[in-house]
């Protein structure tokens, strides 16, 4: 393991020791030197551990690993030290005053300012000369063990961890044939003898161990008899990759005979390498395999030698990176984990030899184990390997289940497999390595909300402005999607909105990242207190998972609480937290508890209450949390805010309850970004203030129509928000937004219900939407194209109650350019893509009913999805009451003829409702190509 997280703090550290020197802080003359010789050896130190992180664990010397241990320890306390002693001198709740009104205080209590500012700078001159005497042993301690001449060398590995893909058992290729079929159906576009000339590029998509490269080597081994002799070949890339090396297998690869006896590779350069490729391949109609590409850098190297020649040409890509894939132009196959069946066919026999032979002693245990590996062929194999020699214990592999997600790759068992995984940890820019161990705090199979995370991130001082101005929550949003995109965290279900995305870690990567953060001491889990808490180590960030002796261990250094459901009666006095800065206790029941003492974390800077049913009074002291960013009551049951409330100053996130009367002095929090959940009411004024919260850029509020006078208010207040990014408005009544013109940075933007859809929607001011839920009583053809004409619009949800007059609305060519998922409810009569519309959707819901459908369109049944290149999953959620069954059966032929003729081999879902209680069945000759779950495409949703 490289150790990144060695650094813990350090980098900020010189530029809050600076902070002290600033004028307000009136420190003593004889300590500003200190204080910037300090700053400047910190700065020296953290240069010296940012060199050792780059540097694999197994490849560091002890000494060094010790030392990079202590000094991350000491970063955390010297921290510690310093923002405690900026609370106290900052003066807790001054900033709530004006300064006249301080500086008249001041004058008043003369005596008392100066004595508990005279003792808090003497404190903070011992804490330095503490300080700067533990940097001295430490910069010796660097010295003897010459740190500086450490070396980075890149993560390798003695033998190819992918070479096991590539030479499978037999065994080991059980779940292969469905999706060697579908890979099979992409790479053929079988609509027309020009397009099956053209090139095609499919490109698999999983995270490491999920079986992309073996998939890719079935296909390649199926196809490969189609292609003439020498005009074949299948190389492995890798992170570190020699090009020359590539360029020398792809050619060897070609024509063995060639490349190796008769014609030196050694003496030609890279750009000879790649014109002798060009030259070989030029008239002929080929079949690559180019594996395990990291980056599209690479892939633009590569693409140099490949020749476009209309012969028929097929590239097959593995990546664990879908920005990659999506970069390269391809289409794209997600690997998705193995069925419960194929992982029990593939588990069992390697065990026992089939299912029915497992003792059944052993049958509960194994079933845990099944799931914890989560349908990987990896974990699977490597698993159910280790278990083979333990047949007669069953204690054995109770204790091998429990250790899943929590310390399974310590096994010796484990190294293969933990290293093909480390890889993708190991390619991660230290930032991200940060923000991915922060996972290791969440349970197995928990589903974490995005903002949740990203907000913990920003109070854990994770996320850093790249330019003065950037907003942090952005930046933490970009790290989060580059995480999804290098496939070590996964969106839930197929929600991408930014409003209410989930995420999870699928088991196998949570395993990997809990082994991380426990070496490093960067999370300590409530199974794990015992080991954490000996020798050396402070627990700095705690999750409490399930019932512990918590409560035993010294929290005086814990920065970060977390306490899931199951361990709430173990709890803590928050009073045992004097450095806290993030307390997450959503989801808890807090009923009857007491929470008064959270106005003392002075520290606190991430406050979650969310779904808590706490109920209670909130402390009146609360205005005391001087550092608080985010404060979460969604859920919480709280009826109202306590008037200490506007003094939180640095209050970046408010989530209310939809039930909580809407707080007064709202107006004072100017740096506000997001406001939720916030009911409008009859409270003018309340609206009124919103104006002054020129910084937000969310707003989700709900309107009802006894509240409608609100809404003339509403929209000049809107009209002061310029750096709006998302606008969610629930309302139960017609609303007009004509007068409105969108802030030019508007991303997502959840429109109320309107009678027509505005004027401005395509204005440059919508440009940049990104995502869009709209609403409209009636839908026009000039609406459709408006929206097409909306460049950056990737998600489009819209629902309409009827078609204008005399109109059919279609997608024409040029529509949509960057539209990624369209979900479009009671769509009678919106149905047809025209060639070169939405040329990059991969995911389409309508939902409509048949009879309307028969009727507008003659009993006709072409969307045109044949038109929809990238298209990977259709949804039909088909109202039929009143249909006839054969014409049922038309509509299921009609898509099952378009799923079967798809050029990117598509999975098709019909979802039937005949206004019964249970869907109706979709007939039999037909069961096999569709699912039918009503509530799996959102249908209820529909309804809302």
């Amino acid at each position: 393991m490289a150790v990144q997280l060695a650094t813990g703090v350090l980098g900020r550290l010189p530029g809050k020791l600076l902070e002290l020197l600033k004028d307000e802080y009136n420190l003593h003359k004889s300590v500003r030197p200190q204080v910037e010789s300090l700053s400047l050896e910190l700065e020296s130190m953290h240069t010296s551990l940012c060199k050792v992180a780059q540097v694999p664990s197994d490849q560091l010397d002890p000494q060094v690993r010790l030392w990079s241990r202590d000094v991350r320890e000491a970063s955390y306390d010297m921290e510690d030290i310093l923002d405690t002693f900026l609370v106290r001198v900052d003066g807790g709740s001054q900033p709530a005053m004006d300064a006249g009104k301080v500086k008249r205080l001041r004058k008043k209590m003369g005596k008392l300012f100066s004595l508990s500012e005279f003792k808090a700078r003497r404190e903070i001159a011992g804490a330095i000369e503490g300080i700067k005497k533990q940097l001295e042993e430490m910069t010796l301690r660097r010295n003897r063990y010459k740190v500086d001449d450490v070396e980075a060398k890149p993560a390798t590995t003695s033998i190819d961890p992918l070479l096991s893909a590539l030479y499978p058992k037999t065994s080991q290729l059980v779940g292969m044939t469905e999706p060697t079929d579908q890979l099979v159906k992409m790479l053929s576009l079988g609509v027309s003898d020009d397009r099956e000339k053209e090139m095609k590029i499919v490109s698999i998509v999983g995270f490491g161990g999920v079986g992309k490269t073996t998939l890719a080597k079935v296909v390649y081994d199926k196809l490969k008899s189609d292609f003439d002799d020498k005009s074949t070949a299948f190389v492995s890339v890798g992170r570190n990759p020699d090009l020359k090396k590539l360029f020398r297998d792809i050619l060897i690869d070609l024509d063995k005979e060639r490349y190796t006896s008769k014609f030196n590779l050694m003496i030609l350069d890279e750009k000879q390498l790649i014109d002798e490729i060009h030259e070989f391949l030029k008239n002929k109609r080929y079949l690559l395999v180019i594996d395990d590409i990291w980056d599209v850098s690479l892939w633009e190297k590569i693409q140099y030698s490949m020749v476009e020649n209309n012969l028929g040409c097929k590239i097959i890509i593995t990546t664990r990176n879908r920005e990659v894939a999506e970069k390269i132009g391809s289409s794209i196959y997600n690997m998705k984990p193995l069925s419960d069946e194929i992982s029990e066919i593939l588990f069992y026999g390697r065990i026992f030899g089939s299912r029915e032979m497992c003792p059944e002693e052993f049958s509960v245990v194994s079933a845990k184990i099944l799931k914890k590996c989560g349908g990987v062929p990896l974990v699977i194999c490597t698993t159910s390997s280790l278990l083979a020699n333990e047949r007669e214990n069953v204690a054995d592999w109770d204790e091998l289940c429990d250790s899943i997600g929590s310390g399974l790759a310590e096994d010796p068992s484990m190294k293969g497999m933990r290293k093909i995984l480390s890889l993708s940890y190991y390619d991660l820019p230290s930032h991200l390595k940060t923000c991915l161990l922060y996972l290791s705090i969440f349970p197995e199979d928990f589903v974490i909300r995005v903002d949740r995370l990203i907000l913990r991130w920003i109070a854990e001082d994770f996320i850093k402005q790249v330019r003065k101005g950037d907003k942090l929550y952005e930046i933490g949003w970009s790290y989060f999607n580059e995480l999804v995109n290098r496939s070590m965290i996964q969106f839930s279900e197929d929600r991408f909105d930014t409003k209410s995305s989930t995420c999870h870690v699928h088991d196998v990567v949570l395993d990997l990242v809990c082994n991380l953060a426990k070496e490093e001491n960067f999370v300590t889990l409530s199974h794990g207190i015992e080991q954490n808490t000996s020798l050396q180590s402070k627990v700095r960030r705690l999750s409490l998972q399930k019932t512990s002796g918590a409560t035993s261990c010294n929290m005086s250094h814990v920065r970060s609480f977390t306490i899931f459901s199951p361990a709430i009666d173990s709890m803590p006095m928050l009073s045992s937290f004097p450095a806290l800065r993030v307390l997450d206790l959503e989801g808890c029941n807090l009923e009857n508890r007491n929470l008064s003492h959270v106005g003392s974390l002075v520290q606190l800077r991430y406050l979650g209450l969310g779904y808590t049913r706490y109920g209670g009074e909130l402390p009146k002291d609360l205005g005391k949390l001087q550092f608080l960013q985010t404060l979460d009551l969604e859920g919480a049951a709280v009826k109202e805010l306590p008037a200490s409330f506007e003094r939180l100053k640095r209050l970046m996130v408010l989530r209310l309850d939809w039930d909580m009367r809407p707080p007064s002095g709202i107006r004072n929090l100017t740096a506000l970004e997001v406001l939720s959940r916030c009911r409008f009411t009859e409270l003018t004024n309340f609206v009124e203030e919103l104006g002054g919260l020129t910084n937000l850029r969310v707003l989700i509020f709900d309107v009802r129509e006894e509240d409608q006078s609100s809404m003339e208010t509403l929209v000049p207040s809107l009209r002061c928000m310029q750096k709006l990014r998302e606008l969610t408005i629930y309302n139960d009544f017609l609303i007009d937004m004509e007068d409105w013109a969108p802030p030019q940075c508007l991303r997502d933007f959840t429109a109320p219900k309107m009678h027509l859809l505005p004027t401005w929607v395509n204005a440059p001011c919508m440009q940049q939407l990104i995502s869009l839920f709209v609403s409209v009583e009636v839908l026009r053809q000039h609406d459709v194209d408006a929206l097409g004409r909306l460049h950056s619009l990737e998600f489009l949800e819209f629902n309409y109650n009827k078609v204008a007059i005399g109109e059919t609305l279609t997608v024409n060519s040029g529509l949509f350019p960057r539209l990624t998922r369209l979900r479009s409810y009671h769509a009678s009569i919106a149905s047809v893509f025209r060639p070169g519309s939405v040329p990059w959707l991969r995911e389409l819901t309508l939902s409509f009913s048949l009879r309307e459908m028969m009727d507008a369109w003659n009993g006709s049944f072409d969307f045109g999805l044949e038109n929809l290149g990238c298209l990977e999953k259709f949804t039909a959620c088909v109202y039929d009451e009143d249909a006839t069954e054969q014409e049922r059966e038309e509509v299921v032929d009609g898509l099952r003829r378009a799923r079967d003729t798809h050029p990117n081999g598509a999975t098709f879902e019909v979802m039937m409702d005949s206004g019964a209680v249970e869907p109706m069945q979709i007939p039999e000759t037909c069961a096999t190509a569709f699912s039918v779950n009503l509530q799996a495409c959102g249908f209820g949703a529909a309804q809302q």
